[in-house]
């Protein structure tokens, strides 16, 4: 006995649609069409759920023969407006804690090495910046160790759910505002404190004074980064947007999508590439000029010996490449707002 027939068969038994088997999997109801079709094979994670709903081994599910099985109660089906059936909240919470948990132990990291730093016991003051250097990198690998694990883990979401179907409330984003508001305040506030204290202390403890001033920046940072982050998780289609960046036009094709999704992202990818070759030739042509301002005074100098960088235009070059940045940024803008919508 086929997948399909197993499949069709336990859908039919609890008078289930495809709608209600795609929600309840965080898939498109396309996919599920093509599983049935014998079109597209679900992935590991979406037959061992398929498992659980259904109440049945893996075994059989795919080469059994479940088929003659009773019909059984119907199964629950989350009705009413859309609901998070993948883990997107979770996952974005999760995300809000480890990126700025992270970020404020780096700058944490920098704080201890600044009051060690000023240490009056140490021996020397060789010892002591290399005891900053030492305490710095301890906080970098810290923060390490929070970051990359969040992007693995993001990355890995992204692939697994190329599209979230917004499922939050005007409640859910009117309490994220009000949350946003009120970390932006705290953060500003920790700062704020912050520079309080160097005023303070500079004068009498200076390495206390630095202390907490890079104590309190990190904790004004995870603040605002926070709940930043646990706003932005509201823009789903942002989200939607974005994984067209992310992921590879491999990725893209090889994911459960339905067609006009599945193109929607592929459109996106097709649009930031040539973005990235355009603004990649604008830069080129900056550090071309540049090199062209800095070098061409001492070609067409009589006496290249008695030349002065600082005299001449050689002094601008490098001012191609921020004005190479601001063109960037316009044509991106431009590209993205009266680009063809494919």
């Amino acid at each position: 006995m086929s997948f399909r027939d197993n499949l069709q068969h336990l859908r039919a038994s609890r008078n289930m649609t495809q709608e209600q088997l795609a929600m309840l999997l965080g898939v498109s109801r396309q996919s599920v069409t093509k599983w049935e079709a014998e079109k597209s094979y679900p992935e590991m994670d979406k037959l061992l759920k398929m498992c659980q709903i259904f109440d049945c081994t893996l075994d059989d599910l795919v080469q059994g023969d479940l088929t003659s099985r009773a019909p059984e109660p119907e199964v629950t089906v989350p009705a009413g407006p859309p609901t998070d059936v993948c883990g997107y909240d979770e996952h974005q919470r999760m995300m809000a804690w480890k990126v700025p948990t992270g970020i404020a132990a780096i700058l944490l990291g920098i704080a201890i090495g600044l009051f060690f730093e000023g240490a009056v016991e140490l021996a020397s003051v060789g010892a002591r910046d290399g005891l900053f250097v030492i305490i710095v990198l301890a906080g970098v690998l810290a923060g390490l160790a929070f970051l990359i694990p969040a992007g693995m883990e993001h990355a890995a979401f992204q692939r697994a759910h190329p599209y979230v179907e917004d499922f939050y409330t005007e409640d859910d984003r009117l309490a994220a505002r009000k949350a946003f508001s009120g970390g932006l305040i705290a953060g500003i506030a920790f700062i704020f404190a912050g520079i309080g204290c160097l005023i303070m202390l500079e004068k009498t403890a200076e390495n206390i004074a630095l202390f907490f001033l890079m104590f309190f920046i990190a904790l004004g940072v995870w603040n605002i980064t926070h709940y930043g982050m646990l706003l932005g998780r509201i823009d789903v289609a942002e989200y939607n947007r974005s994984v067209g960046e992310e992921l590879e036009v491999e990725e893209i094709v090889a994911v459960e999508l339905d067609d006009a999704r599945r193109e929607a992202l592929l459109a996106t990818k097709r649009a930031d590439r040539k973005i990235g070759a355009i603004c990649g030739a604008i830069m080129i042509v900056a550090t071309i000029v540049g090199l062209g301002l800095l070098f061409a005074p001492v070609l067409t100098s009589a006496n290249p010996d008695e030349f002065e960088p600082l005299g001449t235009s050689a002094a601008w070059f490098w001012v191609t490449w921020p004005v190479g940045g601001m063109i960037c940024g316009i044509v991106t803008l431009l590209m993205r707002a009266f680009g063809k919508d494919e």
